[in-house]
């Protein structure tokens, strides 16, 4: 059975009255929140309103006033190199007296396929139940397919989408992006409380990871053909903008 290739990892925490203008290269040093070594891999954005981190290594730390992005590339990276969760443990540390509302959880992966028409079909044959709703128009239409499951911790959003990978100048691969979110409300009478809230979720990301690879591997792609599916030889490069949706 063919899996899904891991593209990214990212949390979004919500905060109220975030300050953007105080994420600087030398605030995320002096604070531990990333070794002292990183070398940022663009000019920093820092503003009232956004500021932004990116490293050579990938990582991206964002803040904006009401939450803060922290992202990184996970393709071909084992567990133990996961390095965003330990980075968003120690920036809510230096921000325990904010007052956090929410943390969202979000992972995207993607499977290649072979024919061209493959990934479309994929949404409009297996997932989507075929009909004349598929005449219409000069041309075969376009889905993306949304889905909300109600877990035991948290609700877990899912769209899938038919896009593409441009591996070179001349080929394009069909592709299928999963991309899902596992969304948690921080409740707690006081800061502290929603603090260990943000701090459990956190924690607890290596679970929804493995949530979100089984529903997807087990209940989704169970359904395809191994032999129209087709792997890519380069990896996933967050620098280049080589993933794009395709539109209706």
């Amino acid at each position: 059975m063919q899996k899904i290739i891991p593209q990214d990892l990212t949390f979004f925490i919500e905060a109220k009255e975030i300050k953007p203008h105080l994420l600087s290269l030398d605030f995320a040093r002096c604070s531990g929140m990333v070794p002292g070594d990183w070398e940022l891999a663009r000019q920093p954005i820092g503003t009232n309103n956004i500021a932004q981190l990116i490293f050579t290594n990938g990582i991206a730390i964002t803040a904006e006033p009401q939450r803060i992005i922290l992202a990184q590339p996970i393709r071909n990276v084992d567990r133990e190199s996961i390095l965003i969760p330990e980075i968003a443990r120690k920036y809510t540390n230096v921000l325990s007296n904010m007052e956090f509302e929410a943390i969202r959880i979000n992972l995207r992966s993607y499977v290649p396929f072979e024919e061209q028409d493959s990934a479309r079909q994929y949404i409009t044959q297996t997932l989507l139940s075929p009909g004349a709703w598929q005449s219409v128009g000069e041309t075969p239409p376009h889905a993306s397919v949304e889905l909300v499951y109600n877990l035991q911790r948290a609700p877990f959003y899912l769209k899938i989408t038919e896009a593409a990978l441009q591996e070179t100048e001349e080929k394009v691969t069909p592709i299928i992006i999963f991309n899902g979110s596992f969304s948690y409300q921080v409740d707690g009478e006081s800061n502290t409380e929603k603090l260990a809230v943000v701090h459990s979720v956190i924690n607890n990301w290596q679970s929804d990871l493995s949530d979100y690879q089984n529903i997807i591997n087990n209940k989704f792609l169970a359904q395809v053909a191994q032999p129209e599916l087709a792997l890519p030889t380069n990896g996933y490069n967050p620098e280049a903008n080589n993933l794009f949706a395709v539109s209706a």
